[in-house]
This record gives C-alpha cells, sequence and structure tokens, in this order.
C-alpha cells in the first residue's frame, strides 16, 4: 500500500473569542506549511458542538486547509449527528475523524443511539456512502477502557471493517508500541495507513496528567529527567524536542505513512519538530 506520506494538525475549539483569534493565527502559521489536513477536536452537545462546526468551517474555508472534523457517537442521537453530517457535507469538507468519544460523567453507557466507534463509521457510511474520508483512532498502548489488548485489536479491526479509511493513533513516547501494534493488525488483516500522532513535550505536569488519563505511557527515563529540569521550561523544551524528533525519525524510516502533530492550539514546538526533520513544504 504505497502512498506519499501525510501530515498533518489538530487543534480544539477555544471558549473565547480571544482564545480563537489566537487559534486562527496558530492556524495560519501552520498552513504556511502545506499540510495535507488540519484536524478539530469534538465537543458532544449544544454549544461546543457549535464551536466545532463554526471552527471546521473557518479553518477549511478561511484558513484554506482542507478540515476533519471530530464527530463522537457519544451524546449525541442519530438525528443529530445526521444533521451535522449533511451540515459538513454540503460545506465541502470532505474528512471526518470518527470517535466513540469520553462518556459525559454520570451518563454511562445509556448516552446516545450509537455506542461504539464501529457503529459511528457505519452510520457514516450508511448515510453519506463514499463522500468522507473516515479517520479512526487506534491505541498502540491499548485504550484505557479496553478489556485486554486482543480486545483493543478486535475494536480496532471492527473499526476498520466497518468503512474507515486511515487511522490516527493516541500519542506515545515509544516507537516500539507503534510498530508492535502495526504488525499485529496486519496480520489480522487491516492494511489501512496507521499514522502515528505526535505528543510534542512542552509542559511536564500537563502531559503527565494527559497521559494519566489516555494511558499513554511516558517512558520512566523521560519522565525522571522532566522531573529534574522541575521549572527550567527552556531545557524541558530541549529535551523533549530532540526525544520526540528522534522517535519521529526512527518511526518514518521505518515506514509510518505519515505524522499527525497534537497542536494544544500552539505552532512553535510542533514546527521544531517539522523542521528537524526537514519535512517537505
Amino acid at each position: 500500500m504505497s502512498q506519499e506520506r501525510r501530515y498533518s494538525f489538530e487543534f480544539f475549539p477555544t471558549k473565547t473569542e480571544a482564545g480563537h483569534e489566537k487559534l486562527m493565527t496558530v492556524a495560519r502559521q501552520l498552513a504556511g506549511y502545506n499540510p495535507d489536513f488540519f484536524s478539530c477536536t469534538y465537543g458532544a452537545g449544544g454549544s461546543t458542538r457549535d464551536r466545532t462546526l463554526n471552527t471546521v468551517l473557518q479553518l477549511d474555508g478561511d484558513v484554506g486547509v482542507p478540515t476533519a472534523p471530530h464527530l463522537s457517537c457519544v451524546g449525541d442521537s442519530k438525528d443529530e449527528l445526521r444533521s451535522l453530517l449533511s451540515q459538513y457535507k454540503n460545506s465541502g469538507i470532505k474528512r471526518i475523524v470518527a470517535l466513540r468519544g469520553d462518556l459525559p460523567s454520570g451518563m454511562g453507557m445509556a448516552s446516545g443511539e450509537l455506542r461504539y466507534a464501529n457503529e459511528l463509521v457505519e452510520f457514516i457510511r450508511s448515510e453519506t456512502g463514499d463522500h468522507f474520508h473516515i479517520e479512526v483512532a487506534a491505541y498502540p498502548e491499548v485504550h484505557p477502557q479496553a478489556r485486554s489488548y486482543e480486545d483493543d485489536l478486535q475494536n480496532f479491526v471492527r473499526k476498520c471493517r466497518a468503512g474507515a479509511n486511515s487511522a490516527i493513533t493516541q500519542y506515545f513516547f515509544s516507537a516500539d508500541c507503534y510498530f508492535y501494534f502495526v504488525e499485529r493488525v496486519r496480520k489480522l488483516g487491516v492494511d489501512l495507513p496507521i499514522v502515528p500522532g505526535i505528543m510534542p513535550i512542552t509542559n511536564y505536569s500537563k502531559l503527565a496528567r494527559f497521559s494519566d488519563a489516555c494511558g499513554a505511557e511516558i517512558p520512566r527515563w523521560i519522565r525522571k529527567q522532566l522531573e529534574a529540569y522541575g521549572d527550567d521550561l527552556d531545557s524541558i523544551q530541549a529535551f523533549g524536542e530532540q526525544v520526540v524528533t528522534e522517535m519521529c525519525e526512527r518511526l518514518l524510516e521505518g515506514g509510518a505513512p505519515g505524522l499527525h502533530f497534537y497542536t494544544l492550539n500552539q505552532a512553535d514546538a510542533s514546527l521544531a519538530i517539522w523542521n528537524n526533520l526537514k519535512l517537505p513544504r
């Protein structure tokens, strides 16, 4: 399955007008590097959903980079999802990241009519045919709520067979876990491109909090070095840049079909890695 490598940047919709302006400035800066697409995370229900929609349409239309909204089945009815799909399709959006999404607190599994990402992928295909390129999530270090590694692999295979085109991984700091995951799913007959998700390291306490929540392992040697730097942000960022750049080099040399940067709405850390790798502009 040979194809050109693809590079993309992820944003989250902001809660304030000032945050939104800053996001658009960052997006315009990153657009100068000719990424294949942007993606924008999703808030289910009400105002957060509207923020996602508006941000996606602005990134796609005004900034001029094809933008993939994240769509999650938790918390939204089929009618709400149908309406969103129709708005995206009519606005010329061509790519979607389909996720189960986080369960809103207190909702249990009863929330929404679709319970799993594979059902969402099937729903998008049944409603819109082949209009959208559908991305799904991959978890090289296992989804935090999965019963087991084998169970998680089967979940991934189900999502792919439901009609996905490619996958983006949760971030990780060990190239080995990515290569092992790819090897396992290839043996299960899945040959979709699986693009590594890359999290630049700029702030240790925030990274530790994110990683605990999403099941991403920070190797002990990295953790200990970051702890040793304390409040020395320059050292944290320089070390983080080196560690993540070297991992990306290994991933690309080992055949990864591209990179997807989790920007946290900042440009500099992702671009430092991009420039170190001498990625095409």
